[in-house]
């Protein structure tokens, strides 16, 4: 998909897609025009994953406000914190819709239970991979499949390994275009305007918890530590990715060349 502007700020779908044509034009834009523009170019499903932390939050607030056609999914892993499940039911109530859930398939928890003890990620990174793998991988596949566009609450502030991230990009291994609606939004932007707009919050946000996860993988973070350093905190590799945005390379998905980061 491509797009041809007749106008400023108008785009054709014409072929394949102009992803420095979008994220230059998204750049000028407000949160609100931004997810007017993915729907815009978007040919097909719109699926919203939510983890319900801070930057989710103010996502799903701007797709209530703008009216925009998208489903809200989240990955229930089994293992997330009773705050996350509060903010999640606290949300539920303010925009008065569902959030559809996708849990792992019972039969591979099984198996990694068994294989690994209930605990496992804690005793190598490929364990942690593997748990990440059957309670998180396995099921985001299932709620965007057959999808055209997801939407997520990236930015590229959250940590080095996200410098590199665009308002858009094709995730070429799922068939379906991305859209990080905040990648350049400071934090400070964001808590300001989920404040102004008085969005639902996870209480933990205020025990210095900055990116919330599974319980047992997270940890508030030390003053001076980088947003993500609370998450996986025992393991030596600093990327502090679980899989959910890498490519089939393993490596962060970034813009491409030319592209708006």
């Amino acid at each position: 998909m491509s797009f041809r502007f007749d106008r400023p700020g108008s785009f054709d779908r014409v072929g394949s897609t102009d992803l420095t044509a979008v994220s230059a034009t998204a750049a000028a834009l407000s949160l609100e025009q931004r997810l007017a523009l993915i729907q815009q170019v978007t040919a097909g499903r719109l699926v919203f994953t939510t983890s319900f932390g801070l930057e989710d939050q103010l996502v799903a607030d701007a797709l209530a406000v703008s009216g925009i056609d998208a489903e809200w999914v989240t990955l229930d892993t089994g293992r997330l914190f009773p705050q996350t499940y509060d903010v999640w039911a606290a949300t539920e109530r303010r925009y008065a819709r569902r959030v559809t859930p996708f849990a792992p398939d019972a039969s591979a928890l099984v198996e990694l239970v068994l294989a690994n003890g209930i605990n496992g990620f804690y005793d190598s990174a490929a364990g942690r991979q593997a748990c990440c793998g059957v309670r998180k991988i396995v099921p985001l596949g299932r709620a965007l499949d057959g999808a055209a566009g997801w939407i997520t609450g990236l930015r590229a502030e959250q940590s080095p390994q996200r410098d590199g991230v665009a308002f858009a990009s094709h995730d070429a291994a799922r068939g379906l275009m991305k859209f990080n609606p905040l990648f350049d939004w400071p934090r400070d932007r964001v808590v300001a305007e989920c404040q102004r707009r008085d969005v639902p919050l996870n209480a933990l946000h205020n025990e210095g918890f900055a990116s919330i996860g599974c319980a047992p993988c997270t940890r508030a973070i030390r003053p001076g530590e980088p947003e993500r350093a609370g998450r996986w905190w025992w393991e030596d590799d600093q990327a502090k990715e679980c899989g959910l945005h890498v490519g089939a390379d393993g490596r962060l998905q970034r813009a491409p060349a030319g592209v708006p980061a």
